[in-house]
């Protein structure tokens, strides 16, 4: 008989290992965290890998100058750096590395145009018919400490002295060309001593020069590179007489060293040096006994040392495969498969935080601390803190996952051995159940001595197994102790700021935020009485209820009692803050109904002021869901032709978690139920079952995870309350017979 793949049983199956292999969904900030714990965290294993390998060539028994005492072989054949030989041939290389001076053609330019403008005031001068002290006292005017007198009285007495601004253009165009290099207080210590690089750009192209330094003009020597020039372009002698005083004030310098340039150019060359490269055959002696041990024996030594420390690929391989594997099942942990909810962004990213910091933790504690031969790594690395932090955040069943699987990578990753491992498997257990039912940070205090009464027991049994000394049990059961105390006041020291930053709704969160003394709340008693019975109300019913079904309780009283926290601004357009006058009598039931649906805006702005944990905010935003206003609907219907539903509806979303819509269904009833006269169990019951068959039929519960079980659970809790509470109106069938 052919079996059905199709069968309930089948599907079934396929539906949970598609659930189990599913990974869940991340955003972009849980996701980076991700990545960078598990990259930081396979480098930390790694290192510690490598810090712990010992090679055949241990350097504690071999220095320099002193005679071996064993020999010591290559086991295989090796090649490796020669950084010292390397080192040398890089400092070679970059001495002869010239350095790199600029041109610059603005100056040389400039120069031009100033020896241009003192021919053509001399011109100017001359044709004006001026004596000859005239002219002078106008130049030295110009062009003060420039010229002599005697230099001027040649300059203007010369019969072709039209032709000397030619001439000067000349000299100078020849001089300037080559460059007048800035050296008198440029150092060129670490450059090539013989060359230097001239970069020229003219316009988009750029000339490269190599210029020897003998053969450069300064400022120095700038007179003799004037009359060279002015001697070969063969100009007449009365100019050349007089040339260098002539032509000499206008020089300037116009070749710049470059060091940007310069250092570029270095980092070039040392890309291109090759490393020295020096090998060892298998078989080798490195050492050999007998013999005095040279700087070179012990850079091959080294050399070995470092090529055994390198792990096989393969053995690296399986460790990253292993520490991936632990962050996909912490991955699938937070799925509902297993935890019974989604964990939010803040949650995801505390998680890989957490993971990182422990295995950091535990191979920084196993590398750094002192000899610890007899002491368990663990015994000083509190793992009780990194437990006790998801238990408050995640809950008890979490954070027990996480106090078997965070031991079992440590001891994996070689962080922790066997008596590590139990040790921290202990504490953390312990840590995952001390705070199931704490209610008061005075808790984790008590929850740090019950930690180290389990951290006690643990050493005990560890001192037992390893049949240890007696003067061994007093040091290790205080370090025990210790351990656990330590954590429970960390965790208190470290949860304030992290249900901050989180914005988490923790049991000390949420127990603080109950407190009726809160102003907010007394405020909403001051200013809406009637809101405030109201929510009071609405908050016992909502938390028995809840206890019934196995929710969360203490969140459903909080989000019961901040849920009409908007009511505050308008108190007296709510019926329950009315006594004789109803202004809605005054006003169009459109206007009415807009607020009305306020209340919903203002209370979500009022709880994100105030910091409210993000399932409170969502209990205040959909405790009436999209639901009709159906009083002011039907009365608006009555006056107007056509009136769009949407205009009447709140503007919330269906409750998504249980909470939520139990306080949804609390708020409903309590306000329903005032409204009964002589109500009576049974009456109760009818009228509660009423409101609740129309949550259902208009899709109001259809994403709060509740069960017809669980609505009949609730309405039983309600009636119990409510019954109580109205038990002097309440007439029993047995009176009513």
């Amino acid at each position: 008989m052919k079996k059905n793949p199709n069968s309930p049983a089948d599907l079934k199956l396929r539906g949970f290992l598609y659930k189990l292999l599913k990974l869940p969904r991340m955003g972009r900030l849980p996701g980076i965290i991700c990545l960078f714990s598990f990259i930081a965290a396979v480098i930390v294993t790694i290192t510690n890998l490598n810090m712990n390998a010992e090679g055949p060539g241990d350097l504690s028994n071999f220095e320099v100058g002193k005679v071996a005492d064993r020999d010591v072989i290559a086991e295989h054949s090796l090649s490796y750096i020669d950084e010292e030989a390397t080192l040398l041939r890089m400092k070679a290389q970059e001495n002869m590395v010239p350095a790199v001076f600029r041109y610059n053609e603005n100056i040389t330019q400039e120069v031009l145009d100033a020896w241009n403008k003192f021919c053509s005031l001399a011109d100017k001068l001359a044709n004006e018919g001026l004596p000859r002290g005239s002219m002078r006292f106008e130049i030295h005017a110009e062009y003060e400490d420039y010229f002599t007198n005697e230099t001027l009285n040649s300059y203007f007495n010369a019969h072709d002295r039209s032709a000397f601004r030619t001439y000067g253009l000349k000299v100078l165009e020849s001089v300037l060309e080559k460059g007048i290099f800035t050296m008198g207080y440029t150092d060129l210590g670490g450059y090539n001593p013989d060359l230097a690089e001239l970069i020229v750009t003219r316009g988009d192209r750029v000339e490269r020069e190599r210029v020897s330094y003998s053969g450069i003009t300064t400022i120095a020597n700038a007179a003799d590179a004037i009359t060279q020039a002015a001697d070969s372009e063969q100009l007449p002698a009365d100019f050349r007489a007089i040339a260098i005083s002539l032509l000499l004030p206008f020089i300037r310098e116009n070749v710049f060293f470059s060091i940007e340039d310069s250092r570029l150019r270095v980092s070039q060359a040392m890309e291109r040096v090759p490393a020295v490269m020096k090998h060892i055959e298998k078989g080798k002696r490195v050492i050999r006994k007998g013999f005095v041990i040279t700087n070179e024996d012990i850079k091959d030594l080294q050399a070995l040392n470092a090529a055994h420390q390198k792990k096989d690929p393969r053995s690296i391989i399986g460790l990253v495969l292993l520490l991936g594997l632990l962050y996909v099942l912490f991955l699938l942990l937070q799925e509902k498969l297993v935890i019974g909810r989604e964990f939010s962004g803040n949650e995801k990213s505390l998680l890989f935080i957490l993971v990182f910091l422990y295995l950091a933790g535990a191979g920084l504690v196993k590398n750094i601390a002192p000899a610890m031969n007899d002491i368990p790594v663990s015994l000083l690395f509190p793992t009780a803190l990194i437990v006790m932090i998801p238990a408050v955040f995640m809950g008890s069943l979490f954070a027990l996952a996480m106090a078997m699987a965070l031991p079992l990578g440590a001891c994996l990753a070689g962080f922790y051995d066997i008596p590590a491992y139990i040790f921290a498997l202990i504490s953390g257990i312990a840590a995952s159940v001390v705070l199931k039912d704490a209610e008061k940070r005075m808790d984790l205090i008590k929850a740090g001595l019950a930690i180290a009464a389990a951290n006690c027991a643990a050493i005990v049994v560890i001192l037992l197994m390893r049949a240890a000394a007696f003067s061994e049990y007093p040091p290790m059961l205080f370090w025990a102790a210790i351990n656990g105390i330590v954590s429970g006041m960390l965790v208190l020291g470290v949860l304030p700021p992290l249900e901050h930053v989180m914005k988490a709704a923790t049991t000390f969160r949420l127990i603080e935020l109950s407190d009726l003394n809160a102003p907010i709340l007394r405020k909403l008693f001051t200013t809406a009485p009637g809101t405030y019975s109201h929510s009071l109300m609405v908050a016992t019913l909502a938390e028995q209820a809840c206890q019934d079904i196995g929710a969360n309780a203490l969140l459903a009283r909080v989000g019961g009692y901040y849920h009409d926290i908007g009511k505050m601004d308008n108190p007296d357009y709510f019926i329950e803050n009315q006594t004789d006058h109803n202004r809605h009598d005054d006003i169009a039931p459109r206007l009415s109904a807009t607020v009305i649906r306020s209340h919903l805006k203002l209370g979500i702005e009022k709880a994100r002021g105030l910091g409210l944990p993000p399932e409170v905010i969502d209990i205040v935003a959909e405790h009436h869901g999209n639901s009709l206003i159906m009083w002011f609907y039907k009365k608006a219907s009555q006056q107007e032709d056509q009136v769009n539903s949407d205009d009447f509806a709140y503007p919330g979303t269906p409750p998504r978690s249980r909470e939520s819509a139990v306080v949804m269904l609390a708020d409903v009833t309590e306000a329903a139920v005032r409204t009964m006269i002589k109500p009576t169990v049974a009456k109760m019951e009818k009228f509660i079952q009423q409101l609740f068959d129309n949550k259902v039929e208009t899709g109001q519960l259809a994403q709060s995870d509740l069960t017809f079980r669980d609505l009949e659970t609730i309405k039983k809790a309600f009636v119990k309350v409510l019954a109580g509470y109205y038990h002097s109106r309440i007439e029993y069938p047995k009176e009513e017979e």
